[in-house]
């Protein structure tokens, strides 16, 4: 008896939905990074020193925490995908707990950030470098706000066991969401905090 393997290539985690609004996401924030390029290299001077005013800091201490929540968030589903027990759903709530904690560090550090911009006068109309800074980081902020609301209730569905290694799509449609955030935040750091 002769066994065929066909091969099937595998789908994107999560819902088909997702992926589109991944997809019109990362069109919108690369349209708005080549604006800030083409604006950057219209007036490096200007850029550079308005760089100087921000907290490189605080921008790298949220890099490695929203770095370590995607981690938390692969090691929730890595436990649902290969434990089929009611310790499962325990197990990767705790993770998905800890990836929130994180993420809610991010915005109170985001939150205290501009802040004090404000408070030196900082806003949209004082200069173009501010003013992708401001568009750049408060669009990203919102995402991550959405992204902790998603991570939430699949947190709360995962607590009363709604996932199993069988049914996870749910789970894995907010992971590839919060990604996306991670995702966005690793190309936006370096090019508004770091790069001259």
């Amino acid at each position: 008896m002769t066994t065929k393997l066909i091969a099937k290539s595998p789908l994107p985690p999560g819902d088909f939905a997702i992926w589109i609004i991944i997809y019109v996401e990362l069109v919108t924030f690369a349209a708005l990074f080549i604006g800030y390029a083409f604006a950057r290299r219209a007036d490096v001077e200007l850029f550079n020193q308005s760089q100087l005013l921000l907290d490189q800091r605080s921008g790298f201490i949220n890099t490695l925490i929203l770095i370590t929540s995607s981690y938390f968030i692969v090691k929730a589903i890595g436990v649902i995908k290969t434990v089929d027990t009611q310790k499962a759903s325990i197990l990767s709530s705790r993770w998905l707990l800890a990836a929130i904690v994180l993420g809610s560090s991010f915005i109170v550090i985001k939150t205290i950030e501009f802040s004090d911009k404000f408070e030196q006068g900082i806003n949209l109309s004082t200069n173009t470098f501010f003013m992708f800074y401001i568009i750049l980081t408060a669009f990203h902020f919102m995402h991550v706000l959405l992204g902790l609301i998603i991570l939430y209730v699949v947190y709360k569905k995962t607590k009363i066991g709604g996932y199993s290694k069988l049914d996870h799509r749910g789970m894995e449609t907010g992971a590839s969401y919060w990604h996306l955030v991670d995702i966005l935040w690793i190309i936006l750091f370096p090019l508004i905090y770091v790069m001259r």
